[in-house]
């Protein structure tokens, strides 16, 4: 085991951290070094397996980064748009693969991320799945088969624990429809529609949000036309599919150059 590449997980606690650490754990094809909490966070100091009700895994949860990303080729991070720009400088210091699952960031944390690449490898995107992949593919295609005729709507539901709207899954898809059309997602995007709207605008690109329950993951692709419905559709039913996705994400950036690539490169669709 001590020869497999070591990986660090942050935001350790929530959801997709623990989910990740059991997706390590049960690979034959890396391990755990490092998990990473905020500071002041009650796990902070204590075994991660134990922190999670489980056995001792031998990582110890810390709220310094930089310590923890030095023993590791790669941290996998599903954490917030700040969290992920700071640890992008700190993962490039390390020299280490940085994994991005956030979602709902800005254009300047882009930005900055763009400037940690110079010096490291990031692979990041929006959702870490094989057949969200395939959908974003399949999305660009339809989008540039068809005419405006079509309107293309994005329906997504998530958690009612989410807080960004539209997801980034359905951002990607957004932009692959806007892609095939030859448009630009920023100036054809409609987020929201309350009150007398007035018509549809014909070739813009809608989207939708549904929060409520314990919903891991839905997206909808609709092309509407006049006479038929095509739509294009992805259900995530457990969240291991993304902790895999990062996974191979994390092994597949060891050894790249410095860059910032996708889930798309990952998996050889470009």
């Amino acid at each position: 085991m001590a020869d497999l590449p070591g990986i660090v997980v942050t935001g350790a606690s929530g959801r997709m951290g623990q989910m990740l650490i059991q997706t390590i754990q049960a690979s034959d094809a890396a391990r755990l070094v490092g998990a990473v909490e905020r500071d002041g966070h009650d796990w902070v100091g204590r075994d991660v397996g134990e922190a999670m009700g489980g056995a001792a895994l031998g990582v110890q949860v810390t709220d310094d980064p930089l310590e923890a990303f030095a023993k590791a080729q790669a941290v996998i991070d599903f954490t917030s748009p700040a969290a992920t720009v700071g640890f992008a400088h700190l993962t490039a210091q390390a020299r280490a693969v940085h994994v991005i699952g956030t979602t709902g960031m800005a254009q300047e944390d882009l930005d900055k991320l763009a400037i940690a690449a110079r010096h490291a490898t990031i692979v990041r995107a929006g959702n870490m799945s094989l057949g969200v992949n395939l959908l974003v593919q399949l999305t660009r295609q339809v989008a540039a088969a068809l005419d405006e005729d079509y309107d293309i709507e994005i329906i997504e539901a998530h958690h009612h624990h989410k807080v960004d709207a539209p997801s980034g899954t359905a951002l990607m898809l957004g932009e692959a429809a806007a892609e095939g059309r030859g448009i630009d997602l920023q100036g054809h995007s409609d987020r929201g529609r309350d009150g007398i709207t007035g018509a549809r605008t014909r070739g813009q690109i809608g989207f939708s949000a549904i929060r409520g329950g314990d919903i891991i993951g839905e997206h909808d692709v609709m092309f509407a036309a006049a006479g038929e419905r095509i739509t294009l559709r992805h259900v995530a039913s457990d969240r291991s599919v993304f902790a895999r996705g990062a996974l191979k994400a994390a092994l597949w950036g060891m050894g790249r150059k410095p860059g910032e690539y996708d889930m798309l490169d990952v998996l050889g669709l470009k």
